[in-house]
């Protein structure tokens, strides 16, 4: 589980890092959350590695009174079943986020990775007025859609459970399921009342399958 996210996240940060060089800073900063109350579509193993950080974390967040699970069981509750645009306009903000800063930041998943602008003032505006488009890094969001694209791809041909989960409430399902990982692992699908609908499963499989058959 660890190592299928953690070489995705290499392998985003490493070609993330060629395609920018030339390019302008980012306007992202440490504490700045304004993209952090969009829905988020992330994968199972990034999903199960989030639910085992949470837990791993879960005593020291405690002493400093932040109990995740409890939030992303609150965030699922009021947020399940909503679309992009539904979501953003609710204007909830992440339960991971604490003062401005993400608590799980070192497990985000390449969504959260791949969402990344140059235009500070126009992320802002974003925030206030839905109407309003922030310049977002296209090397970011390429990259993250190759890799999770690749990802994807490798679940299916492991015969593992490989589409896309809205986060909070798969993660939810996954803190509330201690079996979660191991009925996964095992072929099955306990995220799937989570699961994204829009995207066509079985095109999406003919996809993969012409890039690596044809």
């Amino acid at each position: 589980m660890k190592e299928l996210s953690v070489q995705a996240f290499d392998s985003f940060d490493g070609n993330v890092a060629i395609q920018i060089e030339d390019m302008p800073a980012l306007a992202c900063h440490q504490g700045c959350a304004a993209c952090c109350d969009l829905r988020v579509a992330a994968t199972a193993p990034e999903i199960l590695l989030i639910a085992q950080y949470i837990v791993a974390t879960r005593p020291a967040l405690f002493r400093i009174g932040v109990d995740l699970a409890d939030r992303v069981a609150r965030d699922a509750a009021t947020t399940s079943g909503l679309d992009d645009a539904q979501r953003l306009a609710l204007r909830q903000p992440c339960p991971f986020i604490e003062n401005g800063l993400c608590l799980v930041y070192r497990a985000r998943p390449l969504a959260c990775r791949g969402h990344a602008s140059f235009d500070k003032a126009a992320c802002a505006e974003a925030v206030v007025d839905l109407d309003h488009e922030a310049l977002v890094s296209m090397p970011h969001f390429l990259v993250r859609c190759v890799v999770q694209n690749a990802l994807l791809a490798s679940l299916r041909d492991a015969g593992l459970a490989w589409g896309l989960y809205e986060l909070n409430s798969a993660l939810n399902l996954a803190l509330t399921n201690p079996d979660a990982e191991a009925t996964w692992r095992a072929g099955g699908d306990p995220l799937a009342s989570a699961s994204i609908a829009g995207a066509d499963a079985l095109e999406t499989a003919a996809t993969f399958d012409a890039i690596k058959f044809g």
